[in-house]
């Protein structure tokens, strides 16, 4: 009957989380400008708490990889 309660709680519990952030990858940020600025924004606006996260990481992997791809066209490549 424990196991039975304990389980049932935690059940509960787990239901009333908030819902985890939906985590994007390089190119869906790099193929998505608007997803890209505002990711970005919001990780410049409080590095402290948000630099390390896997959001972050990737919009700044997607600008770098887009600066890139449009610095080796500005130069005829």
């Amino acid at each position: 009957m424990k196991w039975f309660l304990s389980g049932t709680a935690m059940l509960l519990l787990a239901a009333c989380s908030p819902q985890a952030e939906t985590i994007y990858t390089v190119d869906e940020l790099a193929a998505d400008d608007a997803l890209l600025a505002k990711i970005i924004g919001e990780c410049r606006n409080n590095p402290g708490e948000l630099r390390d996260t896997p959001n972050c990481r990737n919009a700044e992997a997607a600008d770098g990889k887009l600066r890139l791809e449009r610095m080796g066209k500005s130069l005829g490549g």
